[in-house]
Formats: structure tokens, C-alpha cells, sequence
């Protein structure tokens, strides 16, 4: 049987061209070959560096030759946020009111990628300036999902989650602010990492809110997430963690997380949740203290943080925003500094509060998405009777790990009747991102069983 390599997971393709199963060439020609098939539907890409990608494939491949293989990464075709600064390529941000100049060098974590060897094949779609939830406002159109082109693969990394979820890229570098990693990476059956705040630079990344914003992977798997994410942070995957034994435990704050789901995100996940219980792991219920002020908390912040990064562009561009990113904007300029500082202050209460609810604890475990990947154009949604901004919904079981810089991670946990994926999300201890990734991988092969 033929192995179509661009659906691979990268520790799968990296083993075949250490050991010559498969030339650096052939592996970005089919990376290459399914752009040129799906994308022109899916819309995942702003550009695509095919020309490059082939004369680093070349470079690579004559660089194995004379042994000297640079690891894991080596050849690996990777895709990068619209957001994130590639050398020689402008960055869009998806919008008009972007600079429209070439970014002079690479972005600190693209940087530490290439050094690695990986090879950068495109820059992805986004929802413009990563101030939503779809991607569906875009210069370049919405990004479609792959299972049904009626809905939306979630966002704003939406472009990242579908170049990933079709083959069309091994892994890719997103940002995450509210939820942009973890929320399309449910919607579209990945793994998505928002590391604590501050392990992965953000240098060459134009901000959205920048006390909020995380720099992360998408991945097929938790192995990769782990690679991309130790080698944007390090520089290389090579460097050694401290191990702390895994307990399986995981506590599960039911309140307010928990009291607005849609019914089939709701039936995976406790599925989720028996089959972890199964096979030996202690789910214990819990409560994050405070926790039903996170919303009002995480708006404040975002709202004026996102405000004040775009005022020069609010004020000599404003028409060149999309009509829903610019109303958001305008309307963080009505925070008051009280207000900000009122939203700082719960910051920390509910930092302090998910301290303690961790303890005792390997994880806290909760959905990723509270619905399934929506329908486009949709604004509001019913869940359990009660109608509710779609943007709000999107961002309830998120947002509040972005205020707070506590590491979090989405792994796949089934579909619902219809086929769209369903995502499990872990949050672990801040600076222990690795024990979370360790705590994933354990669940992961729990969850992928049968």
C-alpha cells in the first residue's frame, strides 16, 4: 500500500527521511500537491512559498547525504500564521489596515524552526488581526471547514487548523489569545497547545493584546506538539525536562464550565471522561473559585489591550478594518481605566484560584468547544433554550487560561452523530507545560484506543 506521506505524523515522516525511506523532495511535493488540490476550495492559505520550499527540499536532501541530518524537524514542511513574521514575505494579518512591507527577518519562534531545519511552505489564513473566532472576517475570505464547507473550522488560527487537519502543512504555528489555537483545533480534530504565558516568544508577532497573547502549535498529535513546541521555546527538541511522575488525576470544575454545553459535546465528553476512569485515572469534580467573573475579566482586558495596539490604525485606517473587528476595537476604547484595573485585580484572584483547584491534581479537564464547529455567518446560538452571541459561546471554556498564562491543550475526544470533531482540553500548572504534555500523551493513547 502506498503511504501518502503529507498525512503523516511528523515523528512518522521524520524517522523516513533519517533513514532514506523517503527524499525531502517527495515529502514536500505531496504537501505541495495537496495545496494545489484542496486549497483552492478551503481557502487555508494566503501564499504559498512553493519555489523556496522546493530549493530548501533540494538543500535538505543534499545536506543528509553527507550526513549531516539535522534532526527531527529536518525537511519538514511547516505552516505559519498570517500574523507571525516570515522573512521576505509581508504579513497580512488578514486586512487591509496591515503593513503591507516585507517582515525583514523571521519571527524568534519561526527562526528557532528553520534552525532546525523545518521548511516554512506557506503562511495561513486567519480572522483578521486574530480578533475573533471563525475566521470568517479575512481579506482573503473565510477559511472553510474541511468536513463541511457550511461551517467554520473555528479560529482565529483557522487557516492553521485546516492547512494541518487535510495534509496540506505537518504542524503549524499559531497564536492564541482567547482560545485561537485550542478552538480550532477541536473544530477540526487536532492537538492544540497554548503553552504558559511566556515560553515561546512573541518577538515578530504582531500583537493583539499583548499581556493575553501565546505563541503555540497545531498538530496531529500530541508527540509533534511537543517537538514544535520545545524547539520554538529552545531552539532544539533535544533539551531535557524534569520528570515528575504522573498521578491520573484530573479534576473537573463543573460550575459554570460545565452549565452550557451543547448536548452531543456534552454526551463526548463524559464518555471521555468514563473512558479515562477505565482505565485507572481519578476524575475528581472541583470548583474554580471566582470563575464566574472570567468573562467580564477576560473582555476588559482584551477590549482595551487590543484598543490601545491598534490605535495608530483605528485612527489612520479605521475603513480598512473588517465592519466586526473594528466595532470590537472602537468598543475597547469605552473601557475605563477603572474598569481595566478592576479587570486586573480578577486576574489574580483567578490566577490564584486555579493555583488551588490544581492541587492534588495532575490537570483540570473540561471540553474545548461547547458546540460544534458553527455553521458561517452564524451570531448567536441556542444552548438549552437560552440564545447567546456565538463569539461569547466560543470563548467560555478558553479565555480565561489566556488571562491567567496557565498552560492549556486540546486533544481530539470523538465526533458528534453528524462526524464533526469534538476536542477534550487539559490545563495544567504554569511552567509545568511539559508534565501537561506528558498528561496528554497518556490521555491521548486513552482516547485513541478502538
Amino acid at each position: 500500500m502506498t503511504t501518502v506521506w503529507c498525512e503523516q505524523p511528523i515523528h512518522r515522516v521524520a524517522t523516513a527521511i533519517e533513514t532514506g525511506v523517503v527524499s525531502v523532495g517527495e515529502v514536500v511535493d505531496s504537501v505541495l500537491d495537496r495545496i494545489a488540490t484542496r486549497d483552492p476550495v478551503l481557502n487555508a492559505y494566503t501564499t504559498v512559498f512553493d519555489e523556496s520550499a522546493r530549493r530548501e527540499a533540494d538543500q535538505a536532501d543534499r545536506l543528509i547525504a553527507t550526513g549531516q541530518y539535522r534532526g527531527p524537524l529536518h525537511g519538514v514542511p511547516l505552516s505559519i500564521k498570517d500574523l507571525i513574521d516570515v522573512a521576505g514575505a509581508p504579513t497580512t494579518c488578514a486586512s487591509r489596515a496591515s503593513d503591507p512591507s516585507m517582515a525583514r527577518a523571521d519571527a524568534r519562534a519561526v527562526a528557532h524552526l528553520r534552525h532546525a531545519g523545518a521548511i516554512v511552505i506557506g503562511k495561513c489564513n486567519l480572522h483578521e488581526f486574530a480578533f475573533g473566532t471563525t475566521g470568517e472576517d479575512s481579506y482573503f475570505g473565510p477559511t472553510l471547514h474541511p468536513l463541511d464547507q457550511t461551517r467554520s473550522p473555528g479560529g482565529s488560527s483557522s487557516g492553521s487548523a485546516v492547512s494541518v487537519s487535510t495534509g496540506m502543512a505537518f504542524g503549524s504555528v499559531g497564536t492564541d489569545t482567547g482560545g485561537s489555537i485550542r478552538i480550532p483545533s477541536a473544530a477540526c480534530g487536532l492537538v492544540g497547545l497554548k503553552p504558559t504565558f511566556g515560553e515561546i516568544s512573541c518577538d515578530g508577532v504582531v500583537p493583539l493584546a499583548p499581556s493575553l497573547d501565546h505563541v503555540g502549535p497545531l498538530t496531529r498529535c500530541v508527540a509533534d506538539a511537543r517537538l514544535l513546541f520545545e524547539t520554538m521555546r529552545n531552539g532544539s527538541s533535544a533539551g531535557k525536562h524534569a520528570t515528575v511522575p504522573v498521578k491520573q488525576a484530573l479534576g473537573c470544575p463543573r460550575p459554570f464550565f460545565l452549565e452550557r454545553l451543547d448536548d452531543e459535546i456534552r454526551a463526548s465528553f463524559e464518555q471521555a471522561l468514563n473512558r479515562l476512569q477505565s482505565a485507572g485515572w481519578t476524575i475528581g469534580d472541583t470548583a474554580v473559585q471566582h470563575v464566574h467573573y472570567s468573562p467580564v475579566v477576560c473582555l476588559h482586558l482584551v477590549l482595551s489591550e487590543a484598543a490601545a495596539t491598534h490605535a495608530r490604525g483605528l485612527t489612520e485606517r479605521k475603513n480598512r478594518y473588517t465592519d466586526g473587528v473594528r466595532l470590537r476595537l472602537e468598543l475597547g476604547r469605552y473601557v475605563m481605566g477603572e474598569d481595566y484595573a478592576r479587570a486586573q485585580h480578577g486576574r489574580n484572584l483567578l490566577s490564584h484560584s486555579i493555583d488551588a483547584t490544581l492541587a492534588g491534581y495532575d490537570a483540570l479537564v473540561l471540553p474545548t468547544l461547547p458546540i460544534p464547529a458553527p455553521r458561517l455567518a452564524t451570531t448567536t446560538v441556542d444552548i438549552g433554550g437560552v440564545e447567546e452571541p456565538l463569539r461569547n459561546v466560543m470563548l467560555r471554556l478558553t479565555q480565561l487560561f489566556n488571562a491567567t498564562g496557565h498552560p492549556a491543550v486540546s486533544i481530539p475526544c470523538g465526533l458528534t452523530r453528524s462526524g464533526l470533531p469534538c476536542g477534550l482540553q487539559l490545563i495544567g500548572a504554569r511552567n509545568r507545560t511539559n508534565h501537561l504534555l506528558d498528561v496528554a500523551e497518556l490521555c491521548e493513547a486513552v482516547l485513541s484506543e478502538g
